[in-house]
């Protein structure tokens, strides 16, 4: 059974038997009662697979990624058992996406690019298996320099994967090793060049604002990534994230103005290399978006598998939110016992506006306001007093056709997202 826990709610002292199929159907039999919502359409579906270990744990990471350690295992982890967790996992998630078709799937981590071949194949081949795709579906990976073998890279290709998404950070040796990173600057050219020889559609992930670095270096970086004409690009602030190395023992970082002058060398240099700023940090060639994360800001539906996933499932009547277990050792026990969820919860009404907003105001683009009642079962006019107040505030456009931040609401996104956290 896929168990019912509230956030905050201790853990049964004494595991439960697995529970039958029948048990499972119960559980999505009740999603589907009579709620405070009325969607009148379930968004579009995507497939999100954690793979939760690394070579080495990043100082700046905040994500679910523990590093790979031998315990016995040749690759540091265990891969057949980590495979064979999911895919339970996704049996078991089955009857609450009954019918409901997958237009993209993104392997996450970690580093999912330590699977082998074999690995890989395998975890595909099983989502097949279980799930209709849809014939044109979007299969992203994401691979860190250092893990790149191009025999292995053409495999993953064959198996399915159509697009790469490439943790470069900097080309700089200097800033690479401040980030901790485990591959160098030769690593990171490598890497791009594998990716270009197999894959038509890749991103690169990259950092500003690093450790003492200068606006000179930081379009240095913009330069070489740009060099090699990816379809997508991913251009992050290095920020400090809470329990990170780098909180604890902060770097002396580019101050507010340096930072700002970067953030304007990027939007120069991507826009004058054909790039649309679609998004707060992507920027992508036409018809390149990320289709996946596109979902995510449209407050699309995601099933989130593997250690740590999240997910967000809409039903005619709620939409419910539930997460792992974040430790592998844990979530592969869990999953044996037929309890891999730790949390659940359904979104409240009084929530919907800004769990909606905070996703969808990072397009700059905006938004087709039809779109809030297709994916919230609300009415537009459940946020009106917050979205008179950030138009006063000339923190957003709005007519009958679109609602978008204007360049003040981008650049003080987080306050104006925060105007829909009361209703």
């Amino acid at each position: 059974m896929i168990p019912i826990k509230v956030v905050g709610a201790k853990a049964a002292s004494q595991p439960s038997a697995p529970a039958s199929h029948s048990d499972v159907a119960g559980v999505a039999a009740k999603y589907l009662a009579g709620g405070t919502l009325n969607l009148t359409a379930l968004p579009p579906l995507s497939l999100y697979i954690h793979f939760p270990w690394c070579v080495k744990k990043c100082p700046y990471c905040d994500f679910n990624s523990h590093e790979a350690k031998d315990g016995g295992h040749q690759a540091g982890f265990p891969e057949q058992e980590y495979l064979d967790a999911l895919r339970l996992d996704l049996e078991m998630a089955l009857p609450l996406i009954w019918g409901r078709k997958i237009y993209t799937i993104f392997i996450g981590g970690g580093t999912p690019s330590l699977l082998s071949a074999a690995g890989l194949d395998r975890l595909l081949s099983d989502v097949r298996t279980l799930l209709p795709l849809d014939s044109d579906v979007e299969i992203t990976m994401e691979a860190n320099p250092g893990t790149f073998e191009a025999e292995k890279f053409k495999s993953y290709r064959a198996s399915g994967v159509n697009r790469l998404s490439i943790g470069i950070q900097s080309f700089s040796e200097r800033h690479l090793k401040a980030l901790g990173r485990i591959h160098d600057d030769g690593e990171a050219r490598r890497a791009v060049d594998i990716a270009v020889a197999n894959f038509d559609n890749f991103n690169l992930d990259l950092m500003y604002a690093l450790p003492s670095q200068t606006l000179e270096e930081a379009q240095r970086d913009i330069e070489t990534a740009l060099s090699y004409q990816p379809p997508h690009l991913s251009l992050y602030h290095l920020t400090m994230e809470p329990n990170t190395l780098f909180a604890k023992y902060p770097p002396a970082l580019p101050d507010d103005d340096a930072s700002a002058d970067m953030q304007d060398m990027i939007a120069e240099l991507t826009a004058a290399n054909g790039y649309q700023h679609y998004e707060v940090s992507a920027y992508a060639k036409a018809g390149r978006r990320a289709r996946h994360n596109l979902n995510y800001w449209e407050f699309g539906d995601y099933l989130g598998i593997g250690a740590g996933a999240h997910s967000k499932l809409s039903f005619p009547h709620r939409i419910l939110r539930q997460a792992r277990y974040k430790q592998p050792k844990a979530y592969m026990e869990q999953v044996a016992l037929g309890a891999p969820v730790q949390e659940e919860r359904e979104i409240a009404r009084e929530e919907m506006g800004f769990e909606f907003m905070l996703n969808t105001l990072r397009l700059c683009g905006g938004f087709d306001p039809r779109l809030f009642m297709e994916r919230t079962g609300m009415a537009l006019n459940a946020i009106e007093r917050q979205l008179n107040a950030a138009e006063v505030k000339g923190l957003l456009y709005r007519d009958h056709q679109i609602i978008r931040p204007t360049e003040l609401g981008q650049r003080f996104l987080n306050d104006l997202q925060e105007m829909f956290l009361t209703t």
